[in-house]
């Protein structure tokens, strides 16, 4: 009988703990926040967890590339700023930048014209947390070698990552908190580098086979469950603060009136890509993916999924 008090304190002691800390590092991100003032006619697309990698069978990017691609041009032909809530690169089944970019050169091409006129807005994930040390940045973002002149050339010159964004409207007030998510789960935060570690050595070899890694609360729906409560938990006592994170891969658009916790999805679903826009003073979320028309030709389109909505209706 004892044993089993014991055991019961224990087990609340490592719930309480994990609760606090998932605070404590999320009162972090949002108080060392990166400040983007925007109005009714700013226009922004995010999208979360791209995961790009080398091309290889399991690089899950590769099956939305196009999708991915003929989305973000849309946006950048239509004046969007791109925000995107982290795990953009696969760098833990891939040690090296380099050889994502030579994978996927036109998507980071065209990343670079958004970053070109200010609209590129970078947030680190677990999975590109490298990203938290400027001097990685600058070593690996800034240049690249371009084989046919021989030389390096310019990237993403003086780009900055950051734990989180906020937006905040100019004539209201009202905040959106935008991070990756993974503040809320304490193994992907704190043990990153383990995570890391086992991915390389034992699940990219495995999920070439079909076997999911089942630390990742994408393909853990308990682990997912918890991550998703924990930061709900956060909004409440934050004045139900609207925030948007990526990090599970599973799409949230909430009612006015509930606890105002989005999530862009992913750009790693099969046959289709996510992500939420904010326009006008609404926020919505959309999807595009790959339609057969009636002619049997394939074309991309965008279905809008929840929305939109006056962010105003989310009252904190």
């Amino acid at each position: 009988m004892l044993f089993g008090l014991e055991e019961h304190f224990l087990l609340k002691f490592v719930y309480f703990y994990y609760m606090f800390s998932a605070k404590k590092r999320l009162d972090r991100a949002y108080n060392g926040a990166h400040v983007i003032p925007f109005n009714d006619n700013s226009k922004f697309i995010l999208f979360s967890d791209c995961h790009r990698g080398d091309n290889s069978f399991a690089d899950d990017f590769a099956n939305n590339r196009n999708t991915y691609y003929h989305a973000l041009k849309h946006y950048f032909n239509e004046g969007y700023a791109y925000c995107e809530l982290g795990d953009g690169d696969e760098l833990w089944e891939n040690m090296k930048f380099e050889s994502i970019l030579h994978a996927h050169k036109d998507v980071y091409m065209l990343m670079k014209r958004f970053h070109e006129v200010g609209k590129l807005h970078m947030i680190w994930g677990n999975h590109d947390m490298v990203y938290r040390d400027p001097n990685y940045i600058k070593k690996h973002l800034s240049t690249y070698f371009d084989a046919k002149i021989g030389e390096d050339v310019e990237l993403f010159c003086d780009i900055k990552y950051h734990e989180a964004i906020v937006l905040k409207h100019t004539k209201t007030g009202q905040e959106l908190f935008l991070t990756h998510g993974h503040q809320a789960d304490w193994w992907n935060y704190i043990f990153w580098k383990w995570s890391r570690f086992m991915v390389r050595i034992l699940w990219k070899p495995l999920n070439v086979m079909g076997i999911a890694d089942p630390t990742s609360p994408a393909k853990n729906y308990t682990e997912l469950i918890k991550v998703e409560r924990r930061t709900k938990k956060w909004i409440s006592e934050n004045n139900n603060l609207i925030t948007i994170a990526g990090h599970t891969h599973r799409p949230r658009f909430p009612e006015p009136g509930d606890i105002p916790f989005f999530n862009d999805g992913s750009c790693v679903h099969p046959r289709s890509i996510t992500g939420i826009e904010i326009e006008k003073g609404n926020i919505s979320l959309i999807k595009w993916t790959v339609a057969t028309q009636e002619d049997g030709t394939l074309r991309i389109i965008r279905i809008l999924l929840e929305g939109p909505t006056k962010l105003l209706d989310y009252k904190t």
